[in-house]
């Protein structure tokens, strides 16, 4: 009991941090309101039950990145104009944490991936949540969360689309890098994350980096894939190894291949962008302002608008999974500038 005491005060100082930080603003006037309306879309879309889902499928996944590109706009639970929207969020994640910690259900296909990304957001939240009662709940969920995800780890350092266990040991790159950033997000929210975990998925990344630098499908091979390498970096600086002698060639097999303007040639387009752009901006700089202005306009361009009710909103229709994922990797993209989230900071 001292134990889940100290760690609530700890993460308490810890939001009082986060709520203190300053949020830049969008000075672009069409882009500001195409995220406006971006957000109006997405919060029309959630259900009753508090989700989203793409094509009634990944509730999980799709309520927490969905709930990630809200958190961007600086709602919280409590303030601001989709704190509703977020609190229904929140609830329904919560309900769907299971005894052995895994945030998902047996509807929730490839179950790691939800995992991984409620794991995300939901860190986001527990660090400007300012109800105590809510934020213990919420330390206890993301406790037995990262518990799970410890168990969940294979014996190579990586995760598959299902636990280990579940999965006979298989593992593959874009779920690894999505355990990755969602136990970064609850240690900086003051979650204990054993150091083991994180070392062992390093390594992970590192044996599947080809010459190259394209880091590849899973440890038994498959081949280099540019939405995975941009991933991996991202995973990397959120693990804290900006310095990773592997970075230099992984980034550039990314400037290499994932220039904002090329068409959708490998798949996942907006998957490798959405983390592509995570590492542009910790560069910041004239990369970043480059690759952003690129990016904007693109999606920009592709937005498009639809009328609820009397209002105009927008929404992006491309990608297979469903508008739902796409607008909201979109939307978080769009506002990476505005720092409003810790796993996103420079």
């Amino acid at each position: 009991m001292q134990s889940v005491r100290c760690q609530i005060v700890l993460v308490t100082v810890i939001a009082v941090l986060f709520v203190g930080q300053c949020h830049a603003s969008i000075d672009n006037p069409k882009l500001r309101t195409t995220i406006s309306q971006g957000l109006d879309w997405l919060a029309f879309q959630q259900q009753a039950s508090g989700c989203w889902k793409a094509q009634q499928r990944y509730p999980t996944a799709m309520t927490s990145l969905a709930g990630v590109a809200i958190l961007c706009e600086g709602s919280t639970t409590t303030q601001g104009k989709y704190a509703e929207n977020l609190r229904r969020a929140v609830d329904y994640l919560v309900r769907r944490t299971r005894q052995n910690g895994l945030i998902g259900d047996s509807d929730d296909d490839r179950y790691t991936y939800g995992h991984g990304f409620a794991m995300l957001f939901l860190s986001q939240v527990l660090g400007e949540e300012e109800d105590l009662e809510r934020r213990t709940e919420l330390i206890e969920v993301l406790t037995k969360a990262v518990e799970f995800t410890g168990r969940a780890q294979t014996k190579a350092g990586g995760w598959g689309y299902v636990s280990a266990k579940d999965g006979s040991g298989f593992d593959e790159g874009s779920t690894t890098i999505t355990q990755v950033q969602g136990l970064r997000g609850c240690r900086n929210a003051g979650i204990a994350v054993p150091k083991e975990i994180i070392d062992k998925a390093v390594k992970y990344i590192h044996r599947c980096t080809l010459k190259d630098g394209a880091v590849q499908y899973s440890s038994k091979g498959g081949g280099g894939r540019p939405a995975i390498t941009a991933a991996a970096v991202a995973c990397l600086y959120n693990a804290g190894e900006y310095d990773d002698e592997y970075v230099p060639r992984m980034v550039k097999y990314c400037r290499d291949h994932l220039r904002p303007d090329n068409r959708d040639s490998f798949g996942h387009w907006h998957y490798a962008h959405f983390y592509y752009a995570q590492v542009r901006y910790r560069e910041g700089g004239k990369p970043w302002k480059e690759y952003r202005e690129a990016i904007e306009k693109r999606l920009l361009n592709e937005a498009m608008t639809v009328s609820i009710g009397d209002n105009k909103a927008a929404s992006w229709q491309q990608g297979y999974i469903g508008p739902v994922y796409t607008t909201s990797l979109n939307l978080i993209m769009l506002q990476l500038e505005k720092a409003s989230l810790p796993i996103y900071q420079r």
